[in-house]
């Protein structure tokens, strides 16, 4: 590291979109273009499709990711997922911060830099329209410090205009996931008058969109996000993250302007001409040559513009680079750690735990359980009565009809409290009612007996229960 840095390592105490006086420091990050950057495009694009698509994909009628919690229902991957799955629910969430976490101690910040919905919005969308209609760095500054003149109010509001534009289609996309594309797409047909009490929750979300991607922007990633400030727990001097490798850059005397024919080897100056490019690109404006900051959100347009540079000095790509500490400092190649495979096999153990919860999960749940503060009824011919409620949930999007149920290993009768012995279930809905089993008294063992229901559509067994049925104590 040079002189000047050792010497000025004030960075750390502040952040770099903040000035010393407090106010906030606009960033005009340099337009990317590189391999890197071709290769996030590619990936951003993807995932867009992804993130616009998901919510009018069907696996077998389910919605291919739904998150209801108005009404405590949720989709992922097709699966549906119920309140009675809330555990299988919380296992899903665990994986998915493992697997994070697993990538974070590996690779550093790649989530954020390739796969963050928050970075592919404002990299690969907002900012590329800022692109086009304000142009690149220096024009956005100058188009900043100029005059409202006809020309900057046009730009302006045909910016602001199809910000707002795109952040009403998100807040749109973000209310297919919670309320379901079919609900969507029927209010839209509808008109906004005929739901309003939808309508004013979308514009609200609208505003959030629109505030976050036209003004709070990188402040997301750097104050707002939490994940950044996890990178000094999880990183360690074997993970791979974006970094400047200090030792080729700085050389033996630090770094220097370039100038032509000079040799820059034995006068001891590194490969860092000093060109400041890396940080005009850096969309969180930091300088990566200060080391991995909580800023950094691994978006490879510094590598990107340092190895132009490079090639056009005639000096090997690379000074700027998916590296380990060690790498840079002990060429050491990257390896599993015990850390890693720790994380490897916890990983693995909550996918298979998964895997079998849900093979292991059924398409009707019922629960069958005696209506509170009643005892048993006595009835004719020794026949002891109890009165239970019943509900079955059906999870699948297919109507469950002719449902019936069955005492296993015992003789006695289930009648509902209804004009038929069976039942319908509606499709993702909920049966519910009352029954009374009677039973023998003969049959009984003691005051407490635990019964075995089945469950049965169409003769054909498709869920099994039990319950405690109560009869007279027996003295002897």
């Amino acid at each position: 590291m040079s002189q000047k840095n050792q010497n000025n390592e004030n960075f750390r105490d502040s952040i770099g979109t903040i000035t010393n006086e407090g106010k906030r420091a606009w960033v005009y990050p340099k337009k990317p273009s590189g391999r890197f950057y071709d290769k996030r495009k590619m990936v951003s694009y993807v995932l867009l499709a992804f993130l616009f698509g998901a919510p009018f994909i069907k696996i077998n009628g389910n919605q291919f990711l739904m998150f209801n919690v108005l009404e405590r229902r949720f989709n992922i991957f097709g699966f549906p997922f119920w309140p009675q799955d809330f555990h299988l629910f919380v296992v899903s969430m665990i994986i998915g911060v493992v697997f994070i976490t697993l990538f974070t101690v590996g690779f550093g910040r790649i989530f954020c830099g390739w796969i963050c919905p928050q970075t592919i919005f404002m990299e690969m969308v907002f900012r590329r329209i800022e692109y086009w209609i304000d142009g690149d760095r220096n024009k956005q500054r100058k188009l900043d410090k100029q005059e409202w003149n006809a020309e900057k109010i046009r730009k302006r509001l045909l910016k602001w205009f199809i910000f707002l534009i795109i952040s009403f289609l998100i807040a749109n996309i973000f209310l297919a996931y919670i309320i379901g594309s079919d609900k969507l797409i029927g209010y839209v047909i509808d008109g906004p008058s005929a739901h309003l009490n939808t309508l004013f929750p979308l514009l609200i979300f609208t505003g959030v969109f629109y505030f976050i991607f036209a003004w709070f922007r990188e402040q997301v990633c750097i104050i707002a996000c939490p994940y950044g400030r996890l990178q000094g727990v999880l990183l360690d001097n074997k993970s791979i993250v974006v970094a400047y490798d200090h030792k080729r850059g700085e050389g033996e005397t630090g770094r220097k302007k370039f100038r032509k024919n000079e040799d820059r080897t034995a006068l001891g100056h590194g490969d860092c001409i000093d060109c400041l490019q890396c940080v005009n690109v850096c969309p969180t404006g930091i300088d990566i040559r200060n080391g991995t900051q909580l800023e950094c959100v691994n978006c490879t347009a510094c590598i990107d513009e340092c190895d132009h540079i490079m090639e056009s000095i005639n000096l090997p790509k690379g000074l700027i680079r998916y590296a380990s500490e060690d790498e840079i400092e002990k060429k050491e190649t990257f390896k599993l750690t015990a850390r890693l495979k720790g994380y490897i096999a916890v990983l693995t153990i909550l996918i298979g735990v998964l895997a079998g919860m849900l093979l292991l999960r059924n398409d009707v749940e019922a629960r069958i359980l005696r209506l509170p503060g009643q005892l048993y009824e006595k009835k004719e011919n020794n026949i002891i009565s109890n009165v239970f409620t019943y509900k079955l949930i059906n999870k699948t999007t297919t109507e469950i009809d002719n449902v019936s149920f069955k005492l296993r290993n015992i003789n006695g009768d289930i009648k509902l409290v209804s004009t038929t012995d069976d039942f319908t279930v509606p499709e993702q809905g909920i049966a519910e009612g009352t029954l009374f089993i009677e039973l023998s008294k003969s049959d009984l063992k003691g005051d407490k007996n635990k019964l075995t229901i089945d469950v049965y559509s169409h003769n054909k067994l498709i869920e099994t229960t039990t319950v405690n049925f109560l009869g007279p104590r027996s003295y002897h």
